[in-house]
């Protein structure tokens, strides 16, 4: 039993449905938005603005914890950013908090994964500052490649085959990991194909930020269908001792 409070982009028409799906019998999600239209490193900056204000708003739901689900404000002014945020939504509800990007880096550490090739929906320029805080969290990034979209909408209408697709084109054998950045793009019915393909764990986003969630909870119930990360749930505290 619990209740996640997440934080949405406010054109994000993916990343709810697919907590939805994946959330174990018992545990629900209580949503907020932050204005985004296009991703752009000024709108992201922005979105950012009201963050305190929609999450004591979503702290008055007595949520367990307060994920900010995306993925680009909280990488986009480099390592330690992420940790900023999540501090000033703590400060300001009393509540757990984390961040996709922080989710996103404690996955890719849990897998074991020191050397990933990165896929997204973005430009390169957001590309290359996602690239460069996986770097700076000490994740070698051996490759990426962009859909090079800025409309959110756009994203959200996208097929989980371009995720797929996308994955395949990065994918290298000298890597030990694929990750799929947006909590807009539709990656999780990707997930299991590509792992099945490659061979190789898959971290998305918003896969990352279910698992993430759920363990702040301290809800460990296997979920199969989306990728090995919460196929293979573990406490928090074990996931840190590995």
């Amino acid at each position: 039993m619990g209740r996640i409070g997440l934080l949405v982009p406010s054109s994000n028409t993916t990343v709810e449905p697919e907590f939805y799906r994946a959330l174990p019998r018992g545990v629900t999600l209580h949503t907020a938005r932050l204005f985004l239209t296009r991703i752009t490193p000024d709108a992201i900056l922005g979105m950012v603005e009201d963050m305190e204000k929609q999450a004591k708003l979503l702290a008055s739901a007595d949520v367990d914890v307060i994920v900010l689900g995306a993925t680009a404000p909280s990488f986009l002014n480099g390592l330690g950013y992420d940790r900023e945020l999540i501090a000033k939504i703590e400060s300001v509800t009393g509540k757990p908090a984390t961040t996709t990007s922080t989710a996103l880096v404690e996955a890719i550490r849990h897998v074991g994964a020191k050397r990933v090739v990165l896929g997204s929906a973005y430009t390169e320029q957001v590309n290359g500052i996602a690239g460069a805080f996986l770097e700076a969290s000490g994740i070698k990034v051996a490759g990426m490649a962009g859909l090079s979209l800025v409309d959110n909408l756009v994203v959200g209408r996208l097929s989980p085959d371009t995720a797929y697709d996308l994955a395949m084109k990065v994918n290298r054998d000298d890597v030990d990991a694929i990750v799929l950045s947006c909590t807009n793009w539709q990656t999780m019915d990707a997930i299991e194909r590509i792992e099945r393909d490659t061979g190789k764990p898959v971290i998305s986003t918003t896969q990352a930020s279910i698992w993430a969630a759920l363990r702040a909870i301290g809800s460990v119930e296997s979920i199969p269908g989306y990728g090995r990360l919460l196929r293979e749930l573990a406490p928090a505290d074990t996931a840190r001792a590995a």
